[in-house]
């Protein structure tokens, strides 16, 4: 049986540990009771509010992470609409070490365009094994064709012919298989878009986001006043003839651009490199509607005789005229083009007969 005296001891000693750690305990749990308070009984608190609490009970505005939860209803690609004019995009490609890595990145862009046909031409004999497989493993719409430039147009010594541009002869291909596949008096709208594989596209130079889901919603009967609202504010989609805007980085500035007056109408050309040309602008700054491709069947671009950035102008000017274009991106405001090009890998490592497996396709 323990003394009193003993008793007495050992309740002075625990006792003021006790108070000690229940003081300490309170004082770490009151700033989270605080909020959980605020939080619970006073819902309709203003944001100031919350932001003051914020700081008084965080170190720094750092140590704040606010998670954004949004709905993910990206399918692989999009549905497919009957209302929404097909966009057929020509892309020529040849073979290089980063083939691959642009058309990839190429197809992940057109991935979340609905209703998009990629026609993609390759610069060789036949078609290859690498370009075969990626489009059939992107789920994308394809076609695939193939046509060689012809040795002695394609170089001369160690330098190409600065006359004969790279891609013409594909983008002609693609051009007379869109004519043979399409009658000229088909009701199939369509729009045609030559996407280089070194560009990088903004969505919304095909479409408004928030435009194209109400077109996929209003499947409706045609002329309904939902597929009227569907057609409007669109980029490229709602091309009539040839519509136009800027490129980022082209002919040594940050961008060229059409001009266009206070009536919406092109009247000349932002560019230093001849802007005199009668189209002078960049193939990735235009579109054109398929009927009119369908019904112009004379109009290509020239192989021989045409000098240096004169290749768009050779075929818009079969087409239309310069009071016929129409300016899309804000009225040539935005730009949602870059002409970035990847930079050429270095591999001087690799040695004349390859340091690294030559099979693994890259």
């Amino acid at each position: 049986m323990p003394k009193r005296r003993d008793i007495l001891a050992i309740v002075l000693i625990v006792l003021p540990w006790t108070l000690l750690i229940t003081v300490w305990h309170q004082s770490a749990i009151a700033p989270l009771l605080a909020i959980r308070k605020d939080d619970g009984g006073d819902g309709k608190k203003e944001s100031g509010g919350q932001a003051q609490d914020s700081k008084e009970y965080c170190a720094s505005d750092k140590d704040i992470v606010e998670v954004v939860r949004t709905e993910y209803v990206y399918t692989r690609p999009p549905p497919w609409s009957d209302v929404l004019p097909t966009i057929h995009v020509i892309t020529p490609t040849y073979s290089r070490p980063v083939q691959k890595a642009e058309l990839t990145r190429l197809a992940n862009t057109f991935l979340h365009v609905a209703n998009l046909h990629w026609i993609l031409v390759e610069d060789s004999q036949r078609r290859t094994a690498l370009v075969t497989r990626l489009l059939r493993d992107t789920g994308l719409n394809y076609t695939h064709l193939n046509v060689e430039t012809p040795r002695n147009y394609k170089l001369r010594g160690d330098t190409r012919d600065p006359r004969i541009p790279r891609g013409t002869m594909q983008r002609n291909l693609a051009l007379r298989w869109l004519r043979e596949t399409f009658n000229a008096n088909s009701s199939q709208p369509g729009i045609v878009y030559f996407a280089d594989d070194d560009n990088t596209y903004s969505l919304e130079l095909f479409e408004e986001h928030s435009v194209k889901q109400s077109a996929l919603r209003s499947a409706a009967l045609p002329g309904s006043p939902e597929q009227a609202q569907a057609w409007v504010a669109r980029e490229m989609r709602s091309t009539r003839k040839v519509s136009v805007w800027p490129v980022a980085f082209v002919g040594g500035l940050r961008y060229e651009s059409p001009k266009v007056n206070a009536a919406g109408k092109v009247y000349g050309w932002k560019t230093v490199f001849d802007p005199h040309r009668p189209f002078a602008i960049d193939m990735a700054g235009f579109a054109i509607n398929l009927r009119l491709v369908l019904f112009k069947p004379q109009a290509y671009f020239k192989l021989r005789g045409v000098k240096g950035g004169y290749q768009e102008s050779s075929l818009l000017r079969e087409l239309v005229t310069l009071n016929d274009l129409e300016p899309k991106a804000a009225n040539c405001t935005k730009i949602l083009v870059w002409h970035t090009r990847t930079e050429k890998p270095v591999l001087v490592n690799e040695g004349k007969k390859g340091f690294t497996d030559p099979n693994v396709e890259i």
